[in-house]
């Protein structure tokens, strides 16, 4: 006789695609017999997976249209199972599943799609947290905020991509109009960021995205604006901090408990 954990995971391969003809006999059936009946739990459960991937990932779908991406799903789903009980935190790894589907060979810039879409619906799940805000750094001198390095805020992501990939999403929501992109145009940068009730993005230039990029991995704004002038002579510091800040992209210092000095690098004596 077969053990209950040994049930389950006969169960779960079965509903993974993996045949298990012992489970028929264990399976009480009448007028729907024991395959028919195994059968239709993988149907639901499939069915729930490729539901749960077209919410996460609604772009890739507009892009692909909806044969295609429940095809592409169903691949997926018998890569790459759920590891959490919870389906919005599913499909982390589908990017990169779709970089190597061969059918979607043709569509280079669907990975990128992929990865925008995900990077939203982190941003939307995330729990907030505060941001940094002018008022902030009022007390602080000049110095002491060029020598900051800061964090990105909670759910806020970059995403690079040598593609428009700002004009391809904006073009596969359900209220576009019919409007094409020209793929060799240019690639985009985006700050991925979340709001209130939803997530959004913005789209950064190259010298703001150097800028960005440094001083949220540990790099001071003094080396940020540096990063900057080195992609755009004209890149001017103030405004381009000034708009970050508005965006609210950073997190909020934060302070020793003891001390109420920002914590990171401080003046240099």
């Amino acid at each position: 006789m077969p053990t209950l954990r040994d049930l389950q995971t006969a169960f779960a391969d079965h509903i993974c695609g993996q045949d298990q003809p012992a489970l028929e006999a264990i399976v009480v059936g009448d007028t729907i017999g024991a395959a028919a009946r195994l059968r239709v739990h993988r149907h639901h459960v499939v069915q729930s997976l490729i539901g749960a991937l077209a919410a996460t990932f609604p772009t890739v779908q507009a892009v692909v249209g909806g044969a295609f991406f429940r095809t592409m799903a169903r691949a997926f789903i018998a890569h790459d199972l759920p590891r959490q009980p919870v389906l919005a935190e599913y499909g982390a790894s589908f990017p990169a599943f779709v970089a190597d589907y061969e059918a979607a060979a043709t569509l280079p810039y669907l990975v990128d799609v992929g990865r925008l879409d995900w990077a939203l619906n982190a941003a939307f799940h995330t729990s907030p947290g505060d941001c940094l805000v002018a008022a902030d750094l009022a007390p602080m001198s000049a110095e002491e905020i060029v020598d900051l390095s800061l964090d990105l805020a909670a759910g806020a992501a970059i995403i690079q991509s040598a593609y428009p990939l700002d004009r391809i999403w904006r073009i596969s929501q359900p209220e576009a109009s019919n409007e094409t992109v020209d793929l060799g145009e240019g690639g985009a940068c985006l700050l991925v960021l979340r709001r209130a009730d939803d997530a959004t993005f913005a789209s950064l230039d190259p010298a703001e995205a150097a800028f960005l990029a440094a001083v949220t991995t540990g790099r001071t704004l003094e080396d940020g604006a540096q990063a900057g002038f080195q992609i755009d002579g004209a890149f001017n510091l103030s405004t381009t901090f000034a708009r970050l800040l508005a965006l609210q992209a950073f997190a909020a210092l934060q302070h020793d408990r003891t001390d109420s000095a920002p914590k990171g690098p401080q003046n240099r004596s």
